[in-house]
Order: structure tokens, then C-alpha cells, then sequence
């Protein structure tokens, strides 16, 4: 099956774009080097080609009440103009997808999904709505939309250029309506690198002419650059986000997967509520850590994790850190660590220190000062 193409895709090749598979797309993993492109996000600002993500209405009288169902978040409780981070659970409580949710109205709700699970999400919600004879309408609408995510401390005055607008009035996790070349757009401020940022959904023609106008934008000499999956993988460890298919599966729960914090108690349960309550709050068998390493190397997917000289799980996620200069990632171990931790590289056992949350610490959710 021949992979997808963005809107972006002809530009991406024009400008060296290293074009690789992801999700069933062909996407760029980098353009210049992964460290220029994760320091450019980190220190000011870089574009990230995000149209291979899906999107999917939900609308209708019962709308609230499938999501409340099928996610281990608050739902209805989610004020218009506001997004929340959620997950889209099996009957079972393993992840579907996690997933961010924008409240477009009373009854009716928009959700960004993650590429590789976009025709899965619809179907499922689909099917469940129907079975439960819902009045909801569940529209996919993953070839409707183009997006855009620009990423870093100097996003906001760099997009509030562009756009001709001041953009301090859009929280972190709000959305707005806005418009570009007289044509409507919606203007979000979420983002997956621990950085300040925003994301934009437009159609295509606008979205390939705002994309090149922003990389033209200077300050100070200094333009943004386009971002690969390379950097954006690297950022969004740092911060300690999860990524489906690695933190995140469905064979492992929401407090499995270190993001209990966003299953609650709720007035319409989610599917198997009970089980995740009391994983909150008992514990589980198996769990994901973040360490760092202590000493060389970089850990890699499925290296062994061993603690006190047994082996107790996987690395998920690992990369060396631009920022801090020297490994980090995530593991999932079986049972409680033990004093001595090490992950084997090449036959060597390099001792790890766990650390709770973020690797670093960026600009997301604060405002910025004036420069």
C-alpha cells in the first residue's frame, strides 16, 4: 500500500527533507541535523509539518456522554474554547490513542488523534455509539484538515506577526478562531515539545502558504527552521511526553502507562473505571519509569533494564539528550526497582537513575516575558 503524502510533501523534498515511513505517511525525520533542529525548538522557534495527524467531530445530544465513556478524563466538565488532554480507552482500559479534546460546544466536541490510530478511533466510537443507539454523529475528518505546529520561546511573537494579531489572549490548552488571507483558521495552544507554541488547522492552500511564510519570518536575524520527526521525537522525550506505541499501548492502562494523573472518578464511568481507581490507588504490577543514564552511551528500544543484577523490564523510549548531554529514556519494568539499576548497552551493564518527570523544563504553559 503506497504510503500517504502531506500537502507539505513536495516542499519537504524540495528543501532536503529526509523522507522516511511513519504511520502509513511518508514524512521528513530531518533537514539539516537532529541536534540543530532540537536546539533551534529549545533556544527560538521551528515549524513542524503535523497533517499526518487525524481529526474527529463528535456532535450531538449524547456527544458527552460517549466520550465520558470511552475516556478516563473529564469530558463534559471541558468549558467552549478549551482542549484537554485525554485517552480513548478499550473495554478492557488499555489505550486506544491518547488523544486532545477541543470543545467546540455544548454538544459538540473536536479531537486531535495520532496518525497511526486515527481509522481506529472512529471506528470504535463509531460502533460503540451505534450500539448503544446514541444520538451522536462520529465524523472523521482526517483529510479535511491541514496542521501546522510552530514550537518554542519566540512562537508567539513570531505567529502574532504573521497573523497580524496579539495572541496573549490564548491560554495554554485554549483554542481560538481566527482567520489567515481572509479565510477562516483555528489557532490552538497545546503542543508536544515542552515548549511554548501553537497549532494551526486550516486547509491545505492556506496552510502550505502559512508554513513558508513563517520559515521567511526574522528576529534579529535568526528564522525559524522546519523541524523532522527525529527532533520532534527527541523534544517530546526531554519533556517526558508519552508516545503511542511505546509508553503508550493497548495492553497497558492510563496508570500502567505513568499518565494516571488524567483517569478520574466520574458521574457516567469509563469503560473499567473500577480497575483504574484502584490501580491509582494501589498500585500496579508494571509501570513505566524515566532514568537517565549514568555513564556511556545512548539507551536504545528494547534494551534490557536490571535491577540489583535481574532483569525487570525493556527501555521504550531512549535518545541522548541535546540539552542535558547524556541519556535519557523511559522503561517498562515489572515490580518495584530495586537500589542498583543499570541498562545493558553493547554487552555492559551502565547504571541509571530514575527521574521524576520532565528531563527539562520548558517554556510550555508559561507566559513569556517581554523580550
Amino acid at each position: 500500500m503506497p504510503l500517504k503524502q502531506t500537502p507539505l510533501h513536495s516542499w519537504h523534498r524540495e528543501h532536503n527533507g529526509r523522507m522516511v515511513p511513519f504511520a502509513g505517511w511518508e514524512m521528513p525525520v530531518q533537514y539539516s541535523s537532529i541536534i540543530e533542529e532540537h536546539k533551534t525548538v529549545r533556544e527560538f522557534c521551528g515549524l513542524f509539518d503535523v497533517s499526518h495527524m487525524g481529526e474527529i467531530r463528535v456532535k450531538g445530544a449524547d456527544a458527552g456522554r460517549l466520550l465520558e465513556t470511552m475516556c478516563c478524563n473529564h469530558v463534559q466538565t471541558l468549558k467552549k474554547g478549551k482542549i484537554r488532554y485525554n485517552a480513548v480507552l478499550n473495554e478492557q482500559g488499555g489505550l486506544r490513542d491518547d488523544v486532545t479534546i477541543f470543545r467546540i460546544d455544548e454538544e459538540e466536541y473536536f479531537i486531535i488523534v495520532n496518525a497511526s490510530n486515527a481509522d481506529k478511533v472512529f471506528e470504535a466510537m463509531s460502533g460503540y455509539a451505534k450500539s448503544q443507539s446514541f444520538n451522536v454523529e462520529v465524523k472523521n475528518e482526517s483529510d479535511d484538515w491541514h496542521l501546522i505546529a510552530i514550537q518554542g520561546p519566540e512562537a508567539e511573537s513570531i505567529l502574532a506577526a504573521e497573523l497580524d494579531r496579539d495572541l496573549t489572549d490564548i491560554g495554554y490548552f485554549s483554542f481560538q478562531e481566527a482567520s489567515y488571507d481572509n479565510q477562516p483558521i483555528c489557532v490552538s495552544r497545546t503542543g508536544y515539545t515542552g515548549e511554548d507554541g501553537f497549532e494551526i488547522l486550516s486547509n491545505s492552500s492556506q496552510g502550505v502558504k502559512l508554513w513558508e511564510s513563517l520559515l521567511g519570518r526574522d528576529i534579529d536575524g535568526r528564522k525559524p527552521l522546519p523541524i523532522g520527526l527525529g527532533a520532534r521525537d527527541s523534544l517530546r522525550l526531554e519533556a517526558r511526553y508519552p508516545l503511542y506505541g511505546h509508553e503508550l499501548s493497548e495492553e497497558l492502562t492510563p496508570v500502567e502507562s505513568g499518565i494516571g494523573w488524567i483517569v478520574k472518578e466520574k458521574e457516567i464511568p469509563c469503560f473499567s473505571m473500577d480497575k483504574l481507581l484502584e490501580q491509582k490507588a494501589k498500585g500496579t504490577d508494571r509501570s513505566i519509569i524515566g532514568f537517565v543514564l549514568k555513564g556511556p552511551g545512548i539507551p536504545r528500544e528494547e534494551y534490557n533494564v536490571y535491577s540489583d543484577g535481574k532483569a525487570i523490564g525493556k527501555v521504550v523510549s531512549g535518545t541522548h539528550s541535546p540539552i542535558r548531554k547524556e541519556g535519557i529514556g523511559t522503561a517498562l519494568i515489572e515490580g518495584k526497582p530495586g537500589r542498583e539499576l543499570s541498562v545493558e548497552i553493547r554487552q555492559k551493564q551502565i547504571p541509571i537513575e530514575i527521574v521524576e518527570g520532565p528531563f527539562v523544563q520548558g517554556t510550555a504553559g508559561k507566559k513569556r516575558k517581554d523580550r
